[in-house]
This record gives structure tokens, sequence and C-alpha cells, in this order.
């Protein structure tokens, strides 16, 4: 590709017209070409990604280092291709002033056009007053856009009277979720007024999104609290290898599709007609940290294991079946088995959207692992979605024995940016 192809790869991935002016230089015009062995991988890597299927975003995992498109009808970072590594942020909004939260919001969806197509934010560092803090911290310059996708999303407190005048707007499905038998919940660890969900293929691009949309926000919003995580537990394309958990089981062989449009409009986007006409195209998310017992678990016997689950732990496949995605018989699993009771037959229907991580944050002082699943659903309507699934494994799934819920938020989270002239929250507070 020559340069000029280069060029317009990553104005495209921006939005902007082949040749229009860029609002801060590409990673290879800050770093020169003495750093073009490292400025050329998204180009080696293929390039920008293209958008599979309608409008869902999807991009190829063999597209490792290229850019995801976005602009869209939907947020990326929901149907698309499920990255290896996420740091997840939520905020408490300080300022009062709708305004200028309006403003934070307008900054920090062109500081996203910027990082997903692999470009630093502002001058890079490069350019301005040396008295002066640099735009951009640096520690991703040189490194592929990494399939960045960058998610948004709306907490209830956001709606609260007497705060930005939205309490009129708060959707009716987006609830406060209730105490679930054997909660163990952490307030430091829960709820928030917005977050941020940084997917990437590179755990550096991925932190360095989030560092630096914090410190847009400095004086106006703080973290409350953030989760990484590695190891995708949930896949969105089903050609590749389903992948597995920190309990050694294969998570998310029945997870939609992202190029299942019929699917997603059914149970992942919401519709003009589902109420809070601003958020149709968007969806709804659940976040719980859950804790796992690690150690228990591991001196728990392989059958019972896979009783457990109702899947084997090497192939995947539900009991009584040989591969992993045949259709499995519920009533061939013990009553209180975990596939048993999430399985959408068991619960009327309901379907979520899994995008969840591993982690692991070191030990909890007694030398016990402090590590599980960081648990992330999209879905059309969290109270046919998440709530009745939840208040059937809460109840009944022997799983809780070796589980425990510690973190938890909900959050709305609003349509894609259509064009440069749109902005993340656009529809809510126009």
């Amino acid at each position: 590709m020559s340069e000029q192809g280069r060029d317009e790869a990553a104005d495209a991935a921006r939005g902007d017209a082949p040749g229009q002016a860029k609002a801060a230089p590409s990673r290879r015009s800050v770093l020169g070409w003495g750093g073009a062995g490292l400025a050329l991988g998204a180009a080696a890597a293929g390039g920008t990604a293209m958008a599979m299927g309608s409008g869902s975003d999807m991009v190829s995992a063999a597209s490792a280092g290229a850019a995801v498109p976005f602009h869209g009808e939907h947020q990326a970072g929901i149907a698309s291709a499920v990255q290896d590594r996420l740091h997840f942020a939520a905020f408490d909004v300080k300022t009062k002033d709708r305004a200028e939260l309006v403003t934070l919001l307008k900054e920090w969806t062109e500081a996203a056009r910027l990082m997903t197509a692999g470009h630093p934010v502002g001058e890079g560092g490069y350019g301005g007053l040396p008295e002066a803090p640099p735009d951009d911290t640096g520690e991703a310059l040189g490194l592929k856009a990494s399939r960045l996708t960058l998610t948004v999303g709306f907490g209830p407190g956001l709606f609260a009277k007497g705060r930005f005048g939205l309490e009129g707007k708060r959707p009716d499905a987006l609830v406060d979720l209730e105490a679930f038998p054997g909660d163990n919940l952490d307030a430091a660890r829960s709820g928030g007024d917005l977050c941020v969900q940084a997917c990437a293929d590179d755990p550096q691009v991925a932190v360095h999104a989030i560092r630096q949309l914090a410190r847009i926000g400095f004086g106006k919003v703080a973290v409350r609290w953030s989760q990484l995580g590695f190891g995708k537990t949930s896949s969105t394309t089903p050609d590749e290898q389903t992948p597995r958990n920190m309990m050694g089981f294969k998570d998310g062989t029945r997870n939609i599709s992202g190029t299942d449009k019929a699917a997603l409009d059914k149970h992942v986007w919401v519709s003009a007609g589902d109420g809070g006409d601003w958020l149709a195209g968007g969806s709804y998310l659940v976040a719980r940290r859950i804790r796992m017992n690690i150690e228990t678990w591991d001196r728990t016997s392989l059958g019972e294991q896979e009783d457990i689950f109702g899947r084997d732990k090497g192939e995947g496949a539900p009991v009584g079946k040989s591969k992993e995605r045949d259709e499995p018989f519920l009533k061939a699993m013990k009553p209180e088995a975990h596939v048993r009771l999430a399985h959408p037959d068991s619960n009327d229907g309901a379907t979520i959207l899994r995008r969840g991580y591993s982690f692991t944050d070191g030990t909890d002082g007694l030398g016990r692992l402090d590590a599980g699943l960081f648990f992330l659903a999209y879905q059309r309507d969290v109270r046919k979605g998440f709530v009745p699934i939840q208040r059937r494994l809460a109840k009944s799934d022997v799983l809780n024995e070796y589980i425990q819920h510690v973190g938890s938020a909900v959050f709305a989270v609003p349509p894609g940016v259509r064009d440069k002239d749109d902005w993340w929250g656009r529809t809510l507070f126009a």
C-alpha cells in the first residue's frame, strides 16, 4: 500500500473523507519514519477492518491490529468480535453543570474517534508548549489500533431528580438491580453514573484509552472503580474456538453471533417502541464481578465439576452428547446444573449477549487468588434478560458453592455515533 493509501485508510476509520485535514497526526507521522517498523503494523495486518453483517460492526478475528469502524448505527464493542483484553471503568460525575457534562461527552467522543483509529489524542505530546502537559500520555505511540473499541453507558444515577434534568428520560428497563440471594456486593466496586468499556487485543492500548478519558474528564468525573480483564470468556464469532473460563470450562458456546441480525434485533438492540426513544439502536449492559473460590474448585473431582456445569470439560459437549455444539438435552442434566438453569428454555426464552473476561487481581491477603469472571451482558431489556436468569441461578445453581457476586452495575448504552458531527449521548441530551 502506498503512503497516500495508508493515510486514506486511517481517514476512513475516523469517518473522514480521503485527504480531509486531520484533527491530530497519525502515530506514523508523530513518530516519523524512524519508527516505521512499528507504525506500518496496521497496514501489514490488513489495514482497516471492514464491517460485516447488517450494521453489527463485526470484524474478522484474523484482522489483528486493524481498526474497528467507530461510526455506525450501534456502538462498537457489543456485537463486534470479542478482543483479548479489557479495561472497564465506571465514573462518578462530579460536575453539576449540564453544559459541562455535554462538553465532556463531546470531547470523549472525539478522543475515541482518534484512539480507535490508532491515532494519539490531540498533538500526542508533540508541537505543544513544553511548559504544559502533553495532550496524550504517549504509552500507546507506535502501537497498532489493536481492534480497540470504546463503548459508553449511562447509569441510573445520571437520571436522578435535580441533577441534569434527565429524570423524565430514564427508561423503565433501566432498573436498579435487586439483591439476589448470595450477593456480597462491595459498594466500592458497584454502580456508577457513566461507564466506558475498552476492549483491544493489546492490554496497553485498552489501558491507555481509559487513562486518556479519565485525564480529559479530570475535575468533571472521577473513576469510581475499574476492572482489567484477559482471556475473553465469550465469543460473538461461533466459527472460532470457544474460550474457557478460569474454571477450565468452555464459556459462551450458545452466545449470540455478531452476524445474526435477527437475534440481535430480538434480544440485544432497543427499538423505538420499547420506551425511551433516545435509546433506540442502543442496549442495556449488566456488569457483575464474580469471585471464584479457585482453591476449593481445584480440589473438586472432575465428575462433580462436569455435573455442576452440565458439560464435559474436554470437548464441552452437553451431557449425553458428543460435540460441543450439539443441542443440549436439559432433562439429562442434574436439575441444579448451570447449563440447564441458564438455558433460554428454562427462562421463558430469556437470552443475553455475553461479553465477559477472566480476571485475577493478586491475592486476598489470606493466600487465596482474587480471581474469577468479570461478567458483561448486553440485552434489549434487563427485566426480561439478566434478571429472570439470575433469579433462577441464584436460587438453585450448585455452582454458587464456588462463586460469589461481589460487584454489580447496570447501564443504558446509547446508540452508535453516526458521523463526525454526532457524539455519545446526543439523543439523550438534545
